[in-house]
């Protein structure tokens, strides 16, 4: 007989429905509800139910636990990643500008390297550490197979990815704000 013909048990407890059960008991007894024994003894039964007919008789005198919403949850996590959100971006508006090089036919090379057009002298930042290119259409940053990593927005570049102004990028330890150069405002016309 299979479980679709007429006259077929019912579907067993899962350990689902018997965990929100549990919480049920937990929930009633927090309450006042029901006495410590009566918690004691009713776990026990639930725990020992294999129907749900065998769950509601142990349960049908308390509330059923009322399931948080979605919104709460989501209203908690956004509570409570509100400080690193406000950290992060703090540190990221008091970086130094890294300057997005204008077009040139060779890369920005970056390292600790001598020969380096940035160099930067911290223990974190590979000899050959990446390169800023300046493309047709915006600017590619490559990672050099650094040690510590170069980062675009707190995402770990592998290869190479897009950057424009306001990309928090980091070499190792060291961070930067990207930026296009400044050009100087014309001068004022002459007074007459």
């Amino acid at each position: 007989m299979t479980s679709l013909e007429s006259g077929a048990y019912p579907p067993r407890l899962s350990d689902a429905d018997r965990e929100r059960a549990l919480e049920v008991l937990r929930e009633g007894a927090a309450q006042g509800r029901i006495s410590q024994e009566t918690f004691l003894h009713r776990t026990d039964a639930v725990l020992h139910a294999q129907w749900h007919g065998e769950l509601y008789a142990v349960l049908h005198d308390l509330p059923a636990r009322r399931p948080r919403g979605r919104w709460f949850v989501s209203v908690v996590a956004r509570l409570s990643a509100f400080p690193g959100a406000m950290r992060k971006a703090w540190q990221s508006e008091r970086l130094p500008e890294l300057l997005l090089p204008t077009s040139a036919p060779y890369p920005y090379s970056i390292g600790r390297a001598p020969g380096s057009m940035l160099r930067l002298s911290h223990y974190t930042v590979s000899r050959s550490h990446a390169q800023l290119r300046s493309t047709g259409d915006g600017w590619k940053l490559r990672d050099l197979g650094s040690s510590n990593g170069t980062w675009v927005n707190g995402s770990r570049v592998t290869g190479s990815t897009g950057v424009r102004p306001g990309d928090v990028v980091r070499f190792g330890q060291i961070g930067f704000r990207l930026a296009l150069p400044r050009t100087t405002p014309p001068p004022p016309p002459p007074h007459a």
